[in-house]
C-alpha cells in the first residue's frame, strides 16, 4: 500500500470518529477552548519570551511588558487552535490526542479555525500597535511558519518536520528582545539556536515510545520512517551538537559563570541519556530522555533570568 493510501485511510478513519463525536456534540465550555490553545505548550512560549525580554538593554514600561507577554502567549495558542483545526483527522485517530475538545465533539473544527484566526491577528495587531512593528512581524512569522510551514506542510509529508517546524517555538525569545530593544543582536539569535536544536531531540524521544500511535495516524515521525536505531543515532547527533550551542552564550561573554558552570552540568546528563537512547536501553530511557529535556531548557532559561537578577551576566 502507497503511503499516499495509508495516509487517506487514516483521514478517513479520523473524519469519521469525527462525525461520530459531532453526534453527541454539546456546548463548548470555557475549558474547551482554553485547551484549543495548548496552555503546556504556550507556559513554555511565554516563559523564554520573558526571558529574551528580560535579558535585552534597556526597559519597557510594566503595562507594555505585561501585554507584550500577553501577545505571545495569545500568539501561541492561535497557532495551536488552528493546528487542532488542521489536524482534528489524526488527533482523532491518536490515543494521545483523542481528548482534545473536536476529537470529543465539544468543538466544532469551523469554531477552532475561526477562534484561532480571531486570535492570530489580534495578537499581531496589538503587538504592533502597543508595543512596536518589529516584535509584531516576528510574532506573525512564529504564527505563520508554525501553521502553513509545519502543520500543513512538513508534519504529513516528512520525518524532518520537527527539524524545520521547530523553528517556530524557537522564535519567542527573539519576540521578547524585539518587545524592548525594537531589533535584534547576537544573543536572542542564540537563544533561538538553543530551542531550535534542542526541539528535534525532545520529540524524537516522545515519537520513540510513542511511534505506534503515530504510525496510526499516518505522521512519517523518524522512528515510523527510519526506524528505532536510525531515530536514536540522530538523538545522540542533535545533543552533540546542542550542548555546544547551549555554552555559546558563556563563551562568548555573553552570559556569566553561574550559567556556563550550570549548564555544562545539565548538558553532560542531557548526553548522558542521549547514550542511553543511543544504546538501545528501551522506552523507559526515551520516557525519561522525554521529561528531562523539558526540565533541561527550562533551567537553560531560568539561569540566564537568575544572573540577570543578581547581576551577574554579560
Amino acid at each position: 500500500m502507497s503511503d499516499a493510501s495509508f495516509i487517506g485511510q487514516v483521514n478517513e478513519a479520523g473524519n469519521a470518529g469525527l462525525d461520530a463525536a459531532y453526534d453527541k456534540t454539546g456546548e463548548a465550555r470555557p475549558a474547551d477552548y482554553f485547551a484549543l490553545l495548548k496552555p503546556r505548550v504556550m507556559s513554555l512560549v511565554v516563559f523564554t519570551g520573558l526571558v529574551g525580554m528580560v535579558l535585552a538593554p534597556g526597559t519597557l514600561h510594566p503595562v507594555l511588558a505585561i501585554t507584550a507577554l500577553l501577545c505571545i502567549a495569545i500568539g501561541a495558542g492561535a497557532s495551536g487552535a488552528i493546528n487542532m483545526w488542521y489536524d482534528a483527522d489524526i488527533d482523532a485517530v491518536m490515543t494521545r490526542t483523542q481528548g482534545r475538545p473536536i476529537p470529543q465533539g465539544r468543538i466544532s473544527r469551523d469554531e477552532a479555525l475561526g477562534f484561532g484566526c480571531v486570535l492570530s491577528v489580534g495578537s499581531v495587531l496589538v503587538m504592533g500597535l502597543a508595543v512596536n512593528w518589529v516584535a509584531a512581524a516576528i510574532l506573525a512569522l512564529t504564527i505563520g511558519f508554525y501553521v502553513f510551514i509545519y502543520t500543513m506542510w512538513l508534519k504529513r509529508r516528512t520525518p524532518q518536520n520537527i527539524v524545520i517546524g521547530g523553528a517556530a517555538g524557537a522564535f519567542p525569545p527573539m519576540i521578547g528582545w524585539a518587545a524592548v530593544t525594537g531589533d535584534l543582536s547576537l544573543l536572542p539569535m542564540l537563544l533561538f539556536a538553543i530551542i531550535f536544536m534542542w526541539t528535534p531531540p525532545h520529540f524524537w524521544a516522545l515519537a520513540l515510545y510513542r511511534s505506534d500511535d503515530y504510525a496510526r495516524a499516518g505522521v512519517p515521525m523518524l522512528p515510523v520512517v527510519a526506524g528505532d536505531r536510525e531515530t536514536r543515532r540522530q538523538i545522540l547527533l542533535y545533543s552533540l551538537l546542542l550542548v555546544p550551542i547551549t555554552l555559546s552564550p558563556w563563551i562568548l561573554g555573553l552570559a556569566g559563570p553561574l550559567y556556563g558552570s550550570a549548564t555544562a552540568v545539565l548538558g553532560a546528563i542531557f548526553l548522558g541519556l542521549a547514550v542511553r537512547i543511543w544504546r538501545g536501553t528501551g522506552d523507559r530511557a526515551a520516557k525519561h530522555m522525554f521529561a528531562y529535556s523539558i526540565l533541561y531548557l527550562f533551567l537553560l532559561f531560568a539561569l540566564l533570568l537568575a544572573e540577570r537578577g543578581l547581576g551577574w551576566g554579560a
